[in-house]
């Protein structure tokens, strides 16, 4: 798909886009006795965030819930019913929502590998749409989403809520209006503990779940299935989810490609790491971990004149590796889950979702920015508006932040079996232009690993190739096998369009 420019994209008219579709979200907005009505899909995990939240605002009501699994989907019901006085109707299927005139927007959280299309289908149905993050599980239905909001003139909002919060929002335009120089890098981190998820088996599907619908887009790997706990665990396998560079990442990459002002993907992209440390964990050099999602994965994004660096760690970060990082997070143990941009005159740290903090350049605190926002709330300001513009997280900005975590997934995938020396890594890296310290970073990440007890001569990490990506076109022109891998073979009955197909 060729790039579609942002500003092209918010200028166009929307309810002129729409002309053939009715606007019940804005009619609805003219009697103040009316409320949207809202299926939320996918309600075990992050979906009961969505469904106390509209149950919680007066101008939405909760019609259905969408779950394949029974007994969750009762359970939330029941508990909708206690909040709002009236209880969603619950389906298996989203379609038989999408087809009821009740239903305005449509909120989702389910796994990665249906974002897209659930919100796809729901545009189509003419229903406005909130999609957590990562917006897509790959790159081209990202930009089947952005085509479709801008087709189908509906609202489409991302689960990026830090872009809701006054204290990014402050953050970014003091950081813009030179509040610590000349910045040409940021360092994302998602330095978060994950315990292995078991062994390789054959485990049964829960009774309850309809495992058809819940694979949807995915391979239908029937009647077994590789990881013990059916729920949430499908984030470490890559048929489903996006390890935690696409789960938790897009929050930090996000906010680091605002600060750094790109409105568009990188020019290249390199990324090292490994599924490592669980043998070490088990004491049993034959145990192999059900994951195939790297849980250690550094990723380096090129923009020319700036540079993005993201650094995923699942194992134990009770550790002192990184003596600047430490100081900047004002921590020395724990998770490290925030954004560093560096400028010529110091640095601004986001360390967590509502507070970041300013440093000179001897580490002196110079601003704090604090503050939550309603991510949620500004979504269905939009619905009633329809002011596009007014999306604090639209589609495109979903998509772009979600595509660096495809990035790099596409590039460890093809290196996955290029197991490096760490003297033979630091070659590669040397030749990678980059605003950071190349082997600084590696030598920070391989310190972490023999931390954690990792022996690196059996378990060395693997190098990706490093891949030049074309952000107008989005392929790899050099490198058809990972051009491949800007999308995937769909189940018949579940296939996510093309941009151009939507």
């Amino acid at each position: 798909m060729s790039r579609i420019n942002r500003r092209r994209f918010l200028g166009t008219s929307l309810c002129a886009s729409a002309g053939a579709l009715a606007l019940p979200a804005y009619l609805r907005a003219a009697s103040p006795n009316s409320k949207l009505g809202v299926v939320v899909i996918g309600v075990g995990g992050r979906g009961n965030s969505h469904l106390d939240a509209y149950a919680s605002d007066p101008r939405t009501e909760v019609r259905f819930i969408a779950e394949v699994d029974e007994k969750i989907g009762a359970r939330r019901a029941a508990e909708v019913e206690k909040k709002q006085g009236k209880a969603p109707k619950v389906v298996r299927d989203m379609r038989q929502a999408f087809d009821s005139k009740d239903v305005e927007i449509m909120s989702t959280a389910t796994p990665n590998h249906w974002h897209a299309l659930a919100g796809v289908w729901a545009m189509q149905a003419g229903k406005d749409c909130y999609i957590e993050k990562p917006i897509s599980h790959e790159i081209g239905e990202g930009a089947a989403l952005v085509a479709a909001m801008k087709k189908y003139g509906r609202m489409c909002q991302v689960g990026t809520q830090c872009r809701s919060n006054p204290a990014i929002i402050e953050a970014m335009a003091w950081l813009h209006a030179g509040g610590i120089g000349e910045v040409k890098l940021a360092r994302g981190l998602c330095y978060k503990r994950r315990a292995s998820i078991g062994p390789l088996g054959d485990y049964p599907i829960p009774d309850e779940v309809d495992f058809g619908l819940w694979s949807g887009p995915a391979p239908f790997t029937d009647p077994k299935l590789t990881r013990q706990r059916f729920h949430y665990d499908w984030h470490w396998q890559r048929h489903y989810g996006n390890g935690d560079s696409g789960n938790q990442g897009p929050h930090q990459t996000d906010i680091a490609r605002w600060g750094l002002g790109m409105d568009r993907h990188p020019n290249s992209v390199i990324a090292y790491g490994g599924r490592l440390g669980y043998q070490a964990e088990r004491k049993d050099d034959k145990y192999v971990d059900a994951g195939d999602t790297a849980n250690t994965e550094v990723a380096i994004y090129d923009y020319g004149d700036k540079t993005m660096v993201f650094e995923t760690r699942g194992l134990s970060v009770d550790d002192s590796a990184d003596e600047e990082l430490n100081k900047l997070f004002r921590s020395t143990r724990g998770n490290k889950i925030g954004v560093v941009w560096y400028g010529s005159n110091g640095y601004l740290v986001q360390v967590s979702y509502t507070h970041c903090i300013a440093y000179d350049k001897d580490m002196n605190v110079i601003k704090e920015f604090k503050g939550g926002g309603d991510h949620f709330g500004n979504f269905i300001d939009a619905c009633l508006s329809r002011k596009v513009e007014t999306l604090n997280a639209d589609a495109w900005q979903g998509h772009l932040s979600a595509a660096l975590a495809h990035l790099a997934n596409i590039s460890y995938y093809l290196g996955e079996k290029n197991h490096l020396s760490a003297d033979q890594a630091r070659q590669v890296l040397s030749q990678i232009k980059s605003h950071d310290d190349n082997a600084a970073t590696l030598d920070r990440t391989l310190k972490h690993l023999t931390d954690n007890g990792v022996d690196l001569a059996k378990y060395p990490i693997s190098v990706g190739p490093f891949l030049r990506f074309d952000p107008e076109k989005e392929v790899f022109p050099a490198n058809p096998e990972a051009t491949a891998l800007i999308s995937r073979q769909y189940r018949a009955g579940f296939v996510c369009p093309k941009a151009g197909e939507v």
